[in-house]
């Protein structure tokens, strides 16, 4: 894998310095004129020959065969989108795109050119993950509750707060709680339990962007609440309960730390399969998948990638966050379908219906014929 990293942010400083170890070169690096001193500092460090102060000319660079999108959130699609068009194989840091719609797209342009497109979400792929859901989960029997919590103060609230607005409080650019931590959580619950059949968020919302929230997931006989907080801090954590015991894993969502088995018979169990660096295990999957040519499994993950953006996407606008790429799809339900759906008091938004109370899952049967749309 050759890569071109578009972003001269702290996650590409993390996870930079790793790349080599993990079999990936680094080709050439792209920021913007303001940031020449970074570009360069970054490409000496990656030993990437490739410089641009502009993206669209690394999604052009022959030497480059998978591009890295490690911009703000409302950049995501239009670089995404441009690299694919080029031929190249992306890497997207989470999320994929400003809203699910965007991310469809992105998922459609992905398979029609026959490219690989990763949702850099590292949940799903760590190793402690895998173990809660393929060997511990059944172990504690029928599951009757599940919390997760992922509160982290961010040092960008005080900037927030003093009048400042920086992206990831901006609506204007994709920001806010769920949209950023929150979709960690969303990550590892629908990771564990798939699809809800409800949703909803009690977002704390200032100046139009939401700083924290929960967000409760509705499944067969249990409820999931999911913690994101970036106005405040506290212990992150997950608690999975079940009728015969319960797991504990007592790290934020996408770090999956150690956890704890503890059955109703006492028996308790401690597990760390963790990797010496977080992002290890999602990079060397990336790799092992395009090496492998192993499209069908790249695009069943993506797939998970765009039901998790579904329901963040739908519970955010329902909750009253509302950005610019949501404007630019609210005309597109079918005139048809409005009257029907007028007569129920339900707004139509992807495969969930707002009403006052929430969000829920429509039946197959209840279904309408129509497009992705904002609540109008």
């Amino acid at each position: 894998m050759k890569l071109g990293i578009v972003g001269t942010g702290m996650i590409v400083r993390m996870v930079g310095p790793h790349l080599a170890s993990w079999g990936i070169s680094v080709a050439a690096v792209a920021g913007t004129p303001r940031s020449v001193d970074a570009i360069n500092e970054l490409a000496d460090e990656y030993g990437a020959a490739g410089r641009y102060t502009d993206w669209h000319d690394l999604v052009q660079d022959r030497a480059v065969d998978t591009v890295y999108v490690a911009v703000p959130n409302f950049l995501h699609k239009a670089v995404t989108e441009a690299a694919l068009r080029a031929g190249k194989d992306v890497i997207c840091e989470k999320p994929l795109a400003s809203n699910e719609r965007e991310a469809a797209e992105l998922a459609d342009i992905a398979k029609a050119c026959g490219r690989f497109l990763w949702e850099a979400v590292v949940t799903t792929r760590q190793p402690n993950f895998k173990l809660i859901r393929d060997e511990l989960l059944p172990r504690i029997g029928t599951v009757k509750i599940a919390t997760v919590n992922y509160s982290q103060y961010s040092s960008r609230y005080d900037a927030f707060r003093a009048g400042e607005v920086l992206p990831a409080f901006d609506p204007a650019k994709a920001g806010g709680a769920i949209m950023d931590i929150g979709l960690y959580t969303l990550t590892f619950t629908i990771g564990l339990f798939g699809e809800p059949v409800a949703a909803r968020y009690r977002a704390n919302i200032e100046r139009g962007i939401d700083t924290s929230g929960v967000v409760e997931l509705d499944y067969d006989g249990f409820t999931a609440v999911n913690v994101c907080a970036k106005d405040c801090g506290a212990p992150c954590y997950a608690v999975i309960q079940g009728i015969d015991g319960y797991i504990r894993m007592d790290s934020q969502p996408n770090q999956c730390g150690d956890i704890t088995l503890h059955l109703n018979d006492g028996t308790e169990e401690t597990y760390d399969l963790s990797l010496p660096v977080m992002w290890e295990g999602e990079f060397r999957e990336f790799l092992r998948q395009q090496q492998a040519g192993d499209l069908e499994e790249c695009y069943r993950q993506l797939d998970q990638s765009l039901l998790v953006s579904r329901v963040q996407n739908t519970v955010r606008r329902a909750a009253g966050v509302i950005f610019p790429a949501d404007e630019q799809y609210r005309r597109t339900v079918e005139l048809a379908d409005r009257p029907k759906m007028a007569e129920r008091g339900l707004a139509p938004i992807g495969q969930f219906y707002a009403t006052s109370s929430g969000t829920r899952r429509s039946s197959a049967s209840a279904m309408p014929s129509l497009l992705l749309s904002l609540v109008t």
